[in-house]
């Protein structure tokens, strides 16, 4: 055997060792998973307080896009018809004021005015208990009444009938004086007119209940007011905003009802129609069910024709959708005899069935309570003794009389 031929021999053996060498191994490296194994993937960043991905084999995500999953209920939760409560933002219950009940008010109230109205009762008694009273001290007598706006009608029957008493039993002392002063003044104020406030449904509709009076007396406010007073008597009450005139009215009103959890219906455009809102209100209401609904008006003078046009024109419209069960005219006790006639006017014009006076704290003048009632023969049926929101109190006509002579 030639050189050359070795050679060959020995190269074609190594080649096959090579390829036995070679098989082998990559046999092995198959075997071991290979060198393309692929890399997991990259998970997404989460946001700073969000909630944890869902495992993949419990992700609803493909090609399509993704779903989103529901955090795992707590320990505390339940599975099947009942609401996962954890899961829930906590319900936001409003704080509500609770008004004062109408005959603790009264208490209060009472003390009040009896340190308001001096002129009229210890005036008076120490004027009567002098004894002997000649011509000079009835004139002093009658002057005080008529100071404290009694009015002259039922001046001059008290004080005949004051001297009628001491003519018959003569000289008396002062605890007599003051039986005799509290009967007729109790005579006068008249307890047998009905006070009551109409705040029940009536044949399966609300009460309707209308606050009329002129600027300045505190309408809108006493609206508020006796919203507490029907709340604290547990009547589902609606107020309606038909002040469309003046600037936030209906911005206060709504105020006074949400500080009670009393709803109120009211345009949202300023300067509209006031008839058109209180026939609305007295729609929700009756959809609403409540039992009585509080309808506001713009303040207005007595002596403006158009305005009391306006007015009247309001009583028509809420007319073709119910009957109106109270009409109350808010007057501004300090004004005395002055607001008489703007009383006149109103009855004229809506047929007033009651008398609200605002603002009898500040001034002496009770026997307006008289004057008024004489004058348009409707009683007064609330009264108001102060600026707080609770100085709102039906007028009893008892307390009222022990109040001004204690």
């Amino acid at each position: 055997m030639s050189a050359i031929d070795t050679f060959w021999e020995f190269f074609a053996i190594a080649v096959g060792l090579l390829v036995v060498l070679g098989g082998l191994a990559a046999t092995f490296l198959r075997g071991r998973g290979g060198a393309t194994k692929e890399l997991p993937r990259e998970q997404p960043t989460r946001p700073t307080g969000s909630a944890p991905s869902a495992p993949a084999e419990t992700s609803e995500r493909d090609d399509a896009g993704s779903v989103d999953t529901l955090p795992a209920p707590s320990e505390d939760s339940t599975v099947g018809d009942t609401t996962v409560e954890e899961t829930l933002p906590p319900a936001t219950v409003p704080d509500l004021d609770r008004p004062e009940a109408p005959q603790t008010r009264l208490q209060r109230l009472r003390a009040r005015l009896s340190r308001s109205n001096t002129a009229l009762g210890k005036g008076l008694l120490a004027l009567l208990s002098r004894g002997d009273l000649d011509e000079e001290a009835w004139e002093d007598v009658e002057d005080t009444l008529l100071t404290a706006d009694l009015g002259v009608e039922a001046t001059t029957e008290l004080v005949d009938s004051l001297r009628t008493r001491l003519k018959v039993h003569g000289n008396a002392d002062e605890a007599t004086v003051r039986g005799w002063l509290r009967e007729e003044l109790l005579t006068l104020v008249d307890p047998s007119m009905d006070r009551s406030i109409a705040s029940s449904r009536v044949e399966g509709r609300p009460a309707v209940i209308v606050v009329v009076g002129v600027n300045g007396t505190g309408k809108t406010t006493t609206v508020g007011k006796l919203a507490r007073v029907l709340v604290a008597e547990d009547k589902d009450v609606v107020l309606g905003a038909a002040d469309t005139f003046r600037a936030a009215a209906a911005d206060q009103l709504q105020t006074w009802g949400e500080r009670v959890g009393v709803p109120t219906i009211r345009s949202d455009r300023e300067g509209a129609d006031p008839a058109a809102v209180a026939f609305d209100a007295v729609k929700g209401a009756a959809e609403l069910e409540a039992d009585v609904v509080l309808i506001d008006t713009a303040g207005r003078l007595h002596n403006k024709v158009g305005l009391m046009d306006e007015l009247g024109k309001v009583k028509r419209v809420i007319e073709k959708q119910s009957p109106l069960d109270e009409v109350l005219l808010v007057l501004d006790a300090t004004t005395g005899q002055n607001g008489l006639r703007q009383a006149e006017v109103f009855s004229e014009v809506v047929g007033i069935t009651g008398i609200v006076l605002t603002k009898l704290d500040g001034t002496a003048k009770g026997g307006i309570v008289v004057a008024v009632q004489r004058r348009l023969g409707v009683p007064v049926k609330l009264i108001g003794l102060g600026e707080g929101p609770d100085d709102l109190a039906p007028f009893d006509p008892a307390g009222f009389v022990d109040a001004i002579i204690e």
